[in-house]
């Protein structure tokens, strides 16, 4: 793994705008507005570390399957935050019935260097409304083809649309017949990220075939006569893509109308809803801690707890990680030794303290894409900061020849 600089096209801007990413720049505190698509610089991989990463990344879901698994045996939702029985038992049901929902796609974030020779280590996984999909999916391959396409052997650790294209072909048949497939985003959305994000997978599904309709969260209405949920022309919504977190969609306003009308699969409920309510399970930082409890000591974990910090406090330092946060947001680092002065009035995970990789300045997590249950790609993100945060910049990767 390399980081090399290199000349940005002369009209990038408008490149990739054209390819679907329609923010790339990014508002910066001071005002200003830096790139948030940086092609001034790419990360190179070799063949062997893309294939060493594809397994690790395969075998970390299904160490994540398996925790959600003892989750719901063990009826510990509550460790996750989940408090209210009927939705933990719906959760249960989803996960019980998983082989009949649709279940798409998920990214996990690892702390790689590729020159120490350490292990990727796992620092979340975000299963449920992972974004930064159309830059990586999109955007840099066809940065790759303009770049490279004229170097024997240049290639991208990067099937993401063909595999969801068919893995919305495979998983039709569990779609409700005769209904399009809604997709949904928030109209809060300020920068335009959701939004096509849902149209790219929008787009996958229509080249699957299947008959698809937009429409925003805040414009999904409720029908009190059918007890149904329907769009602006009043049509029943029956299945719905929605990048909206399950914990917002379960306690939002029409929250209750949403577990009243589950279709949870087995013939139950009139909302087919994906990504299904057991990936809550995996969006947790909760999960962090379930993982290092199952399979304490193994390679590409970090410890983590629930409870505090641990022997991380004088050991390690430890990253502090709100359950629920996202984008970095409510993280906090503590060094080994330090008084830890901040109580967090909020339910945490304790995960040890993994600096992120420095090329050059810049902080790296690498986002591997899983789609069902397969590695299909990776997203570099660089931050200037020890937090990868909403301001940081994505940044292209090949697999040099």
């Amino acid at each position: 793994m390399q980081r090399h600089r290199i000349t940005p096209r002369p009209d990038w801007q408008a490149t990739v705008e054209e390819q679907g990413l329609i923010y790339p720049l990014c508002r910066h505190p001071d005002g200003s507005l830096r790139p948030y698509w940086d092609e001034s610089a790419y990360y190179s991989f070799t063949l062997p570390e893309v294939e060493a990463l594809e397994a690790v990344v395969a075998e970390l879901h299904g160490m994540c399957l398996e925790a959600a698994g003892h989750i719901v045996e063990k009826e510990r939702f509550a460790e996750l935050g989940i408090t209210d029985p009927r939705l933990a038992a719906l959760v249960a049901e989803a996960w019980e019935r998983s082989d009949e929902l649709p279940s798409l796609y998920g990214r996990f974030d690892l702390h790689y260097d590729g020159r120490t020779g350490a292990p990727a280590k796992m620092l979340e996984y975000n299963a449920d409304t992972p974004t930064s999909l159309v830059e990586a999916a999109s955007a840099q391959w066809f940065w790759m083809e303009d770049r490279f396409g004229d170097v024997p052997g240049t290639d991208q650790w990067n099937s993401l649309h063909e595999r969801l294209v068919d893995a919305w072909r495979r998983q039709a048949p569990l779609l409700p017949p005769g209904a399009p497939v809604h997709f949904a985003h928030s109209a809060g959305d300020e920068l335009g990220e959701d939004l096509m994000t849902v149209a790219y997978l929008r787009e996958t599904a229509g080249q699957a075939g299947l008959a698809t309709e937009a429409i925003s969260m805040e414009d999904i209405g409720w029908d009190p006569l059918s007890g149904r949920f329907v769009d602006k022309s009043l049509r029943f919504i029956r299945a719905c893509f929605k990048l909206y977190p399950w914990e917002w969609l379960a306690t939002d306003e029409f929250g209750p109308h949403v577990l009243d009308t589950l279709d949870n699969g087995g013939g139950t409920g009139s909302t087919l809803w994906i990504e299904p309510a057991w990936k809550m399970l995996l969006s947790n930082k909760a999960l962090l801690a379930v993982l290092w409890e199952l399979f304490p000591g193994h390679p590409n974990l970090l410890p983590a707890y629930l409870d505090g910090p641990r022997e991380l406090a004088r050991t390690t330092g430890y990253a502090a990680k709100p359950l629920l946060g996202r984008e970095g947001a409510g993280v906090t680092l503590h060094e080994a030794g330090v008084p830890d002065l901040v109580v967090r009035d909020e339910p945490c995970c304790y995960q040890e303290l993994a600096p992120l990789p420095d090329f050059d300045g810049n902080r790296v997590v690498l986002g591997a894409w899983t789609v069902e249950d397969e590695p299909v790609g990776l997203g570099i993100r660089e931050s200037a900061g020890p937090v990868t945060d909403g301001y940081a910049r994505f940044v292209p990767h090949i697999i040099a020849p």
